[in-house]
C-alpha cells in the first residue's frame, strides 16, 4: 500500500506532492487570504467555486439569526460591555467598567469582541460577530493546510467535517473563549508544518507566538497541542538534530514571550490599582493560572469551584464516547482513530522528512494528547470544552481519506470501506439517543453507509470490468454517498444548533438527548438571559425552538435558591431541540445564567448613575452581569463567578459602602458555605447588610438602599 501511495500522492525522492511554487512560498502569509480564496494555479477549475461554497455556507450557518442567543454567555458579555467603557476593563478583563474583579481567564478572546462593541455598539450581534468570523477563518484554513500536501479534495472534507461539527457550531456561534483559542491552535499547525518543510525558525516562531496567545485566551488547555508540534518537528524537519533542539528552543521562547508579557505586568501592577483576579484565592495571575485553570482541572482540587469532579461525569477512556460527549463531538472521533493508524502504517516508509507523514504525527498527536487529557481529567469539564477536538478529527478524516482513496489497493479499499461502515453504524446509533427528532435522518444514515460500504469493498472488482470514465462516475457516486452518510448527522445537529438559541456557562449542542445535568448535554439552551432575544422575570427563562423554564428565585436569609429547570420538546424544524439541566435565567439563581431586571428596575439603577461608583452590588457575575448589560452601569460582582473569591472582603466593602460608592445591594446565590472550599466573605457581606439596611422592593425584586442604613453600621 505504501509504494501505491507514494506515486499517487507526490513526485521526486521525497515522495511527497509539490508543495506550493517558489513565488507563493516567498510571500509568506502575506499570500495566504490571498491564496485561501483564490486558489492555486494549478488547482482544477472547480476547486475554486467549491472552496467559495464551503466558506459561504459556513459563514451562513455560523451567522444566521446570530442575535437570537441574546447575551448568550453574560459572564464574558458584561465584561465585553466593560472593556468597550474603560481600557483599563480591556486590558485586565475586568467584569465591570469601575474595575473591581476580572473573569476568571485572561482578556485576549474578550479583546475582539469588546473592539467590536466600541465599533458597532452593544448588542448581541456585535458581541457574537468575532466569533463566527473566527471559525469561518478556521474552517479556511484548515483546508489550506490539508489541500498543501493532500490535495483540494482532502482540504475540503477536512473544512466541511470541522464546520458541520455540533460544538463547533455551537462555540462559534458563542462568546465563550474557545472560538479563539481553535483559531489560535490551528494557526500553530500551519506554522509548524511550514517551517518543517524547509527547516525555516522563522516560521516556527510565529507557531510559539499562536501558542503563547492561545494560552492568553484559555492558559494551560493552549498547551496540549505543544507536545504534537514540538515532535513533529523534532521528527521531520529537513535539518540536524542539534538545529532542530535549537529551533524549538526559540519558538519556547516566542512562545514565553508573547504569553508572558500580560501575565508579568498583572503580576507587577501594584494590586491596589487593579482589578482583583477572579478565579484566584490571593489576587494572584499566576495562582489562577497554576490552580483553578492549571493543575486543578487535571486533579479536581479547584479551590472556590462550583462542585466536585463527581459533577463533570465519570472519567475513563470511554468517558468521550458516552452520550453527553459524544454528540457534541464524537461523531467521526472513530474514524479518526482508524485512518489515523491506517495512515500511519501507510506512510511508514517515506522519508523521515516527510511533510505528508508529518500531517498524520502532528494532527495524531494533537487528536491522542487532548482525548487523553479530556478523558482522564478530573476537575470541571464541560461538553463544550470537545471543541478542542473538532480541527485534529477533521484534519484526519481529510488526510486518511484522500491517503487511502489514492492507494486504489485492496487493503486500503477495504481500510475505507470499514471506516464508513464504523461510522455509520456510529452516527446510527447516536442519532437514535433523539429517537423521537427527525428519525428519518438516521435510516438515510445507516442506508447510504451500507450502500457506501458495498461500493468501496467491489471498487476492486469493479476496477477491472468497467471502462474507465463509467468507472470514475461510479466511484464519484460511492464517495457521495460515504459523505452523506459521515456528515448527514452531525450537520443535521449543527442546523438545530443554529436554530436553537443558547445561553447560560454551559451551552451544549444538537437536540435534546436525555442527558441533563452540569456535565454534558443538556446544559443551558434557551434564553433565559435575558437581553436581545431572551426574556425572563423573577428567574423564568423561555426561549426559541427549545423552551427552558425553571422556577424562580426566592430570597431567604439573603441567598437565592431555585429548583432546577424543566424542559419540554420543542415541535418542528430543525430548531425544535431543548435542553435539560439547569435552565432559564432562575437556574441557581443566577449562578450559572444571568436575570433580566425590568424597567422599573433599569431605570432605578441608572437613576443619579454618575453619583456612584457602582450602581449596584450582587453576588455572583452572572447576577451581577444582568443588571450592568441591561442598565449599561457598572455593577460589582461580589465573589466572582461562584460567589467564592474574597473580593471584596467585608472591609472593604464596608469601606466603599461608607464613601458613598454603592447605591443598592441585591441579594444573590453564592456557592460559599455550601462548597468545600472558597472563601465566605459573600455570606459575610450579605449578613452585614441585612442586619443594617432594611429591604425596599424594585418591582418585585428585594433590594437593600445602601445610601439610607436602618440601624449603626460600625
Amino acid at each position: 500500500m505504501t509504494a501505491t501511495l507514494d506515486s499517487q500522492t507526490g513526485s521526486g525522492p521525497r515522495t511527497d506532492p509539490p508543495p506550493l511554487s517558489r513565488a507563493d512560498n516567498a510571500k509568506g502569509t502575506r499570500g495566504l487570504g490571498r491564496r485561501i480564496v483564490r486558489g492555486r494555479e494549478q488547482d482544477p477549475a472547480w476547486v475554486r467555486p467549491a472552496l467559495l461554497a464551503l466558506l459561504v455556507s459556513t459563514a451562513f450557518l455560523y451567522m444566521w439569526g446570530l442575535g437570537a442567543s441574546g447575551w448568550a454567555n453574560s459572564f464574558y458579555s458584561a465584561a465585553v460591555q466593560a472593556g468597550s467603557k474603560s481600557w483599563e476593563a480591556f486590558f485586565f478583563g475586568s467584569s465591570d467598567a469601575a474595575n473591581a474583579i476580572t473573569v476568571d481567564k485572561p482578556p485576549l478572546a474578550l479583546w475582539p469582541m469588546a473592539l467590536s462593541v466600541r465599533i458597532f455598539g452593544l448588542s448581541s450581534w456585535s458581541i457574537l460577530l468575532p466569533q463566527a468570523v473566527m471559525g469561518v477563518a478556521s474552517v479556511g484554513l484548515l483546508f489550506t493546510i490539508v489541500r498543501r500536501h493532500f490535495g483540494a479534495g482532502a482540504g475540503l472534507l477536512a473544512g466541511a467535517v470541522l464546520a458541520t461539527t455540533p460544538v463547533a457550531t455551537l462555540m462559534f456561534r458563542f462568546n465563550n473563549p474557545d472560538a479563539l483559542l481553535v483559531l489560535l491552535m490551528i494557526a500553530s499547525v500551519y506554522f509548524v508544518l511550514r517551517a518543517i518543510e524547509h527547516a525555516k525558525m522563522r516560521w516556527l516562531l510565529l507557531a510559539g507566538v499562536m501558542i503563547g496567545l492561545g494560552f492568553l485566551t484559555k492558559q494551560l488547555q493552549a498547551l496540549l497541542v505543544v507536545p504534537a508540534l514540538g515532535l513533529t518537528y523534532l521528527w521531520a524537519a529537513p535539518t540536524t538534530f542539534l538545529k532542530r533542539i535549537g529551533h524549538l528552543l526559540a519558538a519556547f521562547a516566542a512562545m514565553i514571550v508573547s504569553a508572558g508579557w500580560w501575565i508579568a505586568a498583572v503580576e507587577l501592577w501594584p494590586a491596589d490599582s487593579r482589578p482583583y483576579i477572579g478565579g484566584s484565592q490571593n489576587n494572584s495571575i499566576l495562582e489562577l493560572t497554576f490552580g483553578y485553570n492549571g493543575l486543578g482541572r487535571l486533579t479536581g482540587n479547584e479551590t472556590g469551584s462550583v462542585g466536585s469532579n463527581g459533577n463533570w461525569g465519570e472519567t475513563g477512556i470511554t468517558r468521550l464516547f458516552t452520550t453527553e460527549f459524544a454528540s457534541q463531538i464524537g461523531w467521526l472521533m472513530p474514524a479518526a482513530f482508524i485512518l489515523l493508524v491506517t495512515g500511519l502504517i501507510a506512510t511508514r516508509k517515506l522519508p523521515r522528512t516527510s511533510a505528508v507523514r508529518a500531517q498524520f504525527i502532528v494532527w495524531g498527536g494533537w487528536l491522542v494528547i487532548t482525548f487523553l487529557t479530556f478523558s482522564m481529567m478530573q476537575g470541571i469539564f464541560h461538553s463544550y470544552y470537545t471543541v478542542a477536538l473538532a480541527p485534529a478529527i477533521a484534519a484526519l478524516v481529510g488526510i486518511g481519506t484522500a491517503a487511502l482513496w489514492k492507494t486504489r489497493s485492496v487493503i486500503g479499499t477495504f481500510a475505507l470501506a470499514g471506516t464508513v461502515l464504523v461510522t455509520a453504524l456510529w452516527s446510527y446509533t447516536l442519532l437514535a439517543n433523539s429517537s423521537d427528532w427527525h428519525p428519518w435522518i438516521r435510516v438515510v444514515v445507516l442506508i447510504t453507509g451500507l450502500l457506501a460500504t458495498a461500493g468501496l469493498a467491489a471498487s476492486s472488482w469493479l476496477a477491472v470490468r468497467l471502462q474507465s470514465v463509467t468507472r470514475k462516475r461510479v466511484m464519484l457516486g460511492i464517495g457521495a454517498l460515504a459523505l452523506i452518510s459521515g456528515l448527514l448527522g452531525p450537520a443535521a445537529y449543527s442546523l438545530n444548533t443554529a436554530a436553537t438559541a443558547h445561553t447560560g456557562s454551559i451551552p451544549t449542542a444538537g437536540p435534546s438527548t436525555g442527558m441533563g445535568g452540569m456535565g454534558g448535554g443538556g446544559g443551558m439552551r434557551g434564553g433565559g438571559a435575558g437581553g436581545p432575544g431572551g426574556q425572563s422575570q423573577n428567574g423564568t427563562g423561555q426561549s426559541q425552538g427549545g423552551t427552558t423554564q425553571s422556577q424562580g428565585g426566592t430570597t431567604q436569609g439573603g441567598t437565592t435558591q431555585s429548583q432546577g429547570g424543566t424542559t419540554t420538546q420543542g415541535q418542528g424544524g430543525f430548531g425544535g431541540g431543548t435542553g435539560g439541566g439547569m435552565g432559564g435565567g432562575g437556574g441557581m439563581g443566577g449562578l450559572l445564567n444571568a436575570t433580566t431586571p425590568s424597567d422599573e428596575m433599569v431605570a432605578a439603577l441608572q437613576a443619579n448613575a454618575d453619583d456612584y461608583t457602582w450602581v449596584a452590588a450582587t453576588v455572583g457575575s452572572n447576577n451581577a452581569s444582568g443588571y450592568q448589560l441591561a442598565s449599561e452601569e457598572p455593577v460589582m460582582a461580589i465573589g466572582g463567578f461562584n460567589g467564592t473569591d474574597p473580593a471584596p472582603t467585608l472591609d472593604e466593602f464596608k469601606a466603599y459602602v461608607a464613601a458613598g460608592k454603592i447605591h443598592y445591594f441585591i441579594p444573590g446565590s453564592t456557592m460559599s458555605g455550601s462548597s468545600s472550599s472558597g472563601s465566605d466573605a459573600a455570606t459575610e457581606i450579605t449578613e452585614w447588610v441585612e442586619a443594617n439596611y432594611a429591604t425596599t422592593t424594585i418591582d418585585g425584586t428585594t433590594v437593600y438602599d445602601l445610601t439610607q442604613a436602618a440601624t449603626s453600621t460600625s
